[in-house]
Formats: C-alpha cells, sequence, structure tokens
C-alpha cells in the first residue's frame, strides 16, 4: 500500500537520519579497512628493512598481482553482491553470498595454479614470492569476498572482526620467523596468505553461511550483464597496475620497484581511511539513490572532496616529518630515494579521492557499461604515462606520470557520472514512478533507482529451491 508523500520537513528529517546511519556504517568501513590496510603495510614495512630493496621488489611484484586477481574476484562475485543485494532480506542474502564466496574461491584456485606456473618460469626471489602466493591465493580471494558480503547486509563490525582475527594470527607467525631466522620472502608472504586463510575460515561461522563452489556457474550466468563489465572494469585498473610495476622492473630495475612502492605505502595509513570508505560506500550510495538522484550526487560530492581535503594533509605531514626521523624508522636505507617520491604521490591520491566519489555513484546506478568506458580509457592513460615517465625521467617520471593519469581519471569519472545521473532521470526513471520499493516504500517524488528493481528480479532466480538449500539465520 503506497504510503501519503513527505513534507519538506519529513524528507529533511529521513536525509538526517539516512546520513547517520550512513556515517555509522562507513565508520566500520575505515575501520575494517584500517586493520586490513595496516596489516599489509605492516608486512610491507617489514620485509623494506629487514630483507632489503631487492626482495621488497620482489614483494612488490607478488602483491600487485595479488590485488590483480583480487580486482577480478571482486568483479566477478563481490561487486554484483553489493550492487544488487545491499539490504536485501536476509533470506535472499544469504543464499546470493552462498554462491558469491564459491566464486571467489574458485577464482582463487584458478589464479593460484597460475601463480604457481609462473613460479616454475622465474628464479631468485621473485619465484620464492610467486610459489608463496600461488599456494595461499584461494584463502585470500574467500576472506575478501566475506568483507563484501557483510558490508552488504549492513554488519561492518562482522567484516572488522574477521579482518582483526587476520591480523591478529599474523603477529605470533611473523614473531616466530624473526625468532627462527625464516624471514624470507618466501615465508613471510606465505604466512600473510595463510593468516587470510584462517580468517576465511571464520567467515562462515559469522556469516551462518558456507561457500558453495559448484554454484559458481550459476552465478556467473545471473550475473553476466553486471560481472562480466566489472571484471573488465577492475582488470583493466588492476592489469595496468600490473604492466606498470613489471615495466618499471625491466626498464629501471626491481630496486626502484621498491623505491616507487616505499613512496606508495608512505601514503598507506590515509589510503586506510581512503579505501575503507570508498568500498563500503556503494551500499551506501544505493540507499541514496532510492531518495533521488539529486540526494546521490550530493554524497559523492561530499565524499571526494571531504577525502581529498585529508590525503592533502596527510602528504604535507608526511613531507614535514620524513626528514626527522620518521622515513628512517618505517624504510630504513630505502626512505632517502623514496621521499623525493612523495610530493607526486600525494597528488595521485588527492586526485584518486575524486574519483571514489564519482565511481560510487556510477556502481549504485548499475552504470556497469559506461563506467567500463571510463576505466578502459583511464587505465590505458595510466600505463602510457607510467612508461613513458620511466623512460624519460626514472622514478620521479612514474611518478608524475601517475599523477597525471590520476587527474585525467578523476576528469572522466567526474564527466561520466553526470552524464549517467542525466540518462537516469530521463529515462528508466520516468517508467518506474509507480513501482513500489522492495521494502514497501514508494520512491519519494517518482525517483527510484534501477538497481532495487534488478535486485528483485534476481532475487527470484537466486531463491529458487533448485540452486540451494536455505540456511537457518543466527
Amino acid at each position: 500500500m503506497r504510503t501519503a508523500p513527505m513534507g519538506p520537513r519529513g524528507r529533511i528529517t529521513a536525509l538526517r537520519r539516512l546520513s547517520r546511519g550512513a556515517g555509522r556504517r562507513l565508520s566500520w568501513g575505515v575501520g575494517d579497512q584500517a586493520v586490513s590496510s595496516l596489516t599489509n603495510f605492516a608486512v610491507g614495512i617489514f620485509i623494506a628493512r629487514s630483507l632489503g630493496a631487492e626482495q621488497f621488489g620482489a614483494f612488490s611484484l607478488a602483491y600487485v598481482t595479488y590485488t590483480f586477481v583480487l580486482n577480478a574476484s571482486r568483479g566477478l562475485a563481490s561487486d554484483p553482491l553489493v550492487v544488487r543485494f545491499s539490504g536485501t532480506d536476509p533470506r535472499v542474502w544469504r543464499r546470493a553470498v552462498a554462491s558469491c564466496t564459491g566464486t571467489a574461491t574458485v577464482v582463487g584456485l584458478a589464479s593460484g595454479i597460475c601463480a604457481l606456473v609462473a613460479a616454475m618460469l622465474l628464479s631468485g626471489t621473485a619465484k620464492a614470492a610467486f610459489l608463496a602466493l600461488g599456494l595461499t591465493l584461494p584463502g585470500l580471494m574467500l576472506q575478501d569476498s566475506w568483507r563484501f558480503a557483510f558490508f552488504a547486509i549492513g554488519h561492518g563490525k562482522l567484516a572488522f572482526l574477521n579482518d582483526l582475527v587476520w591480523a591478529l594470527v599474523q603477529v605470533p607467525a611473523f614473531a616466530l620467523l624473526r625468532a627462527t631466522g625464516h624471514a624470507s620472502v618466501f615465508w613471510v608472504v606465505f604466512a600473510w596468505g595463510a593468516a587470510a586463510a584462517v580468517a576465511a575460515a571464520v567467515g562462515p561461522f559469522q556469516a551462518h553461511v558456507f561457500p558453495k563452489l559448484f554454484e559458481t556457474q550459476a552465478w556467473l550466468t545471473q550475473q553476466r550483464d553486471l560481472g562480466a563489465r566489472y571484471l573488465a572494469e577492475n582488470t583493466a585498473s588492476g592489469g595496468a597496475n600490473q604492466l606498470r610495476t613489471y615495466g618499471i622492473g625491466l626498464i629501471l630495475g626491481l630496486a626502484v620497484v621498491g623505491y616507487v612502492r616505499g613512496a606508495e605505502m608512505l601514503m598507506g595509513p590515509f589510503l586506510v581511511l581512503s579505501m575503507g570508505i570508498s568500498w563500503a560506500a556503494v551500499p551506501e550510495a544505493v540507499r541514496f539513490l532510492r531518495r533521488s538522484p539529486r540526494h546521490l550526487q550530493r554524497f559523492c560530492v561530499s565524499l571526494g572532496t571531504g577525502l581529498a581535503v585529508m590525503a592533502l594533509a596527510w602528504g604535507v605531514t608526511l613531507l614535514v616529518l620524513l626528514p626527522r626521523g620518521l622515513g628512517a624508522a618505517l624504510l630504513g636505507s630505502i626512505w632517502r630515494p623514496a621521499y623525493p617520491l612523495v610530493l607526486p604521490a600525494t597528488v595521485t591520491v588527492v586526485a584518486s579521492c575524486f574519483s571514489v566519489g564519482a565511481s560510487a555513484g556510477m556502481r549504485a546506478l548499475g552504470a556497469a557499461r559506461q563506467s567500463l568506458r571510463v576505466q578502459v580509457l583511464a587505465s590505458a592513460a595510466f600505463l602510457v604515462c607510467n612508461l613513458v615517465g620511466a623512460l624519460t625521467g626514472g622514478a620521479m617520471g612514474v611518478m608524475r606520470g601517475t599523477a597525471l593519469s590520476t587527474v585525467i581519471a578523476a576528469l572522466l569519472w567526474w564527466w561520466q557520472l553526470r552524464a549517467s545521473l542525466r540518462e537516469f532521470q530521463s529515462g528508466p526513471r520516468r517508467a518506474m514512478t509507480s513501482a513500489p520499493d522492495r521494502q514497501g516504500s514508494p520512491g519519494q517524488g517518482g525517483e527510484r533507482a534501477v538497481a532495487p528493481v534488478s535486485a528483485e528480479k534476481l532475487a527470484d532466480q537466486v531463491t529458487r529451491p533448485t540452486h540451494t538449500t536455505d540456511v537457518k539465520s543466527s
């Protein structure tokens, strides 16, 4: 049954309530990402200080490969889950999560085999790093999928606790490596990935859902309209970053890879905040879109601007404190060649913050075709600018190329978001002005998102008894 339209005061009160709820959920996103990113940051610092530039460079090659696989897994499994099942009925969510986490595990198994094959073709420290990565990729992919699943249902606390398990398991593992003298790049990467597998094993007991690997094909079929495009979008970004790292290694050597990675790692504590908010922002953007496209645009602008101001403050702090002892404390001997790269790294992160706001809005709109177009163009610019920079300006040229390409990407994202909002307001929205919300609330002023309707249709498919068996809730 339709409810009476709200007055202006009622709309303001509802928007404030929505904003407060978004703030609480985003704070869990920040906390969760803090645990995850600071753990990865600590691993990098441990290798940089203990093993030197060459092994740190080998770790960087393995890590960028991990992020490539992670982006592929998210595109096929986690991103469609967040777009279509954020805030849905728990029964529908559990069925979707069983398929989503199973798909992520299969991606980890397949990519792990590829990493092991690559290790056989390599030698030295790079071989050791890829061997350890190949053994641990299934657990790493499954653990990440639990994080997205928990935020989709609004239980960020569970994602935080799962990442906390990962972090706590690593503490005794690294202490043991140091005490026994086995602190090599192989054992550090293996301990890091094995700890993620422990956290992944905790996930089913938190969610009361167990991954169903054999439903991977059904999930990919149901999500093919979004999954294929998000896969291409994410792998375009991850692939460009991977090729950039490999290119730097070939052109300038592994030591320079370590210097560039060191400068980027110094931005890590801020990236904890940025990344935590960015991927937790998509469910919130969906909620704002259910109010109206105008509210979505305001949310995206506020998100990008707020993050950019904080990024600038963090970069200035680094420039002041690194020569005063912080650089040597964090990176050891690597900090001196890495320090000049901090300024262009700051410009890069500030520009990327504006992209975060726009990309969250694009995901909320379900505009996968348009976001894919932007990501392909941005990734091409990123790769070209970096490789040209490496050939002409060494490490500084690389970082300047990164900054330039990130500014270009931010402009592209906002241009496409504005175009997609205009298309949304003049197209499907008008045909759906009378459609009630799944929870029984009508769209305000006839402004409703496409994504919730897609979720309803997809929920009918996912909840068919021939696909999966229900799991008891807590």
